[in-house]
């Protein structure tokens, strides 16, 4: 697995590269994934994140964390299977301010936070969603049980 880590945020987050490669790592275990897989993450501030909310969405707010899978299915389209060849799932985009907002509302650390959002966002990369309750359900799921209900590695 490989992960492009930029931290476009004016402080810095270094030490998320190796805690996000951990986590997805974690994620492609517990998901019985084989790991040959590119993925970007960038961390910004809600000023960008609002402009491409706004841009690629037309959501005119920004958010916490946006996804751009690269591997949406295409009809006629044969799926690359050789675990030899890196696949590139997608980019992971996650606003620290929304990050830290959010740690305050929901009474948990900073780091907890960042977390969920990666792992929110790695997960929409790999198709999950959470539009329809039953997909909700499992989604949510899965993130509790690859994060824990309280701490995480």
């Amino acid at each position: 697995m490989e992960l492009d880590f930029i931290n476009s945020y004016p402080v810095d987050l270094k030490n998320y590269r190796g805690i996000y490669q951990r986590l997805a790592q974690k994620t492609f275990s517990y998901l019985h994934l084989h790991e040959h897989y590119y993925i970007e993450v960038n961390l910004v501030d809600d000023q960008e994140i609002h402009e491409l909310n706004k841009q690629f969405r037309q959501i005119d707010r920004p958010t916490d964390v946006l996804s751009f899978a690269f591997l949406d299915k295409v009809a006629g389209e044969t799926p690359i299977n050789d675990e030899e060849i890196t696949v590139a799932l997608g980019t992971i985009i996650i606003s620290v301010d929304r990050a830290k907002n959010q740690a305050k509302q929901y009474g948990h650390s900073f780091q907890r936070e960042m977390k969920f959002l990666f792992l929110h966002g790695l997960l929409h990369l790999l198709g999950y969603d959470h539009q329809k309750p039953k997909d909700e359900v499992i989604m949510f799921s899965l993130q509790n049980a690859i994060l824990g209900k309280r701490k995480v590695d």
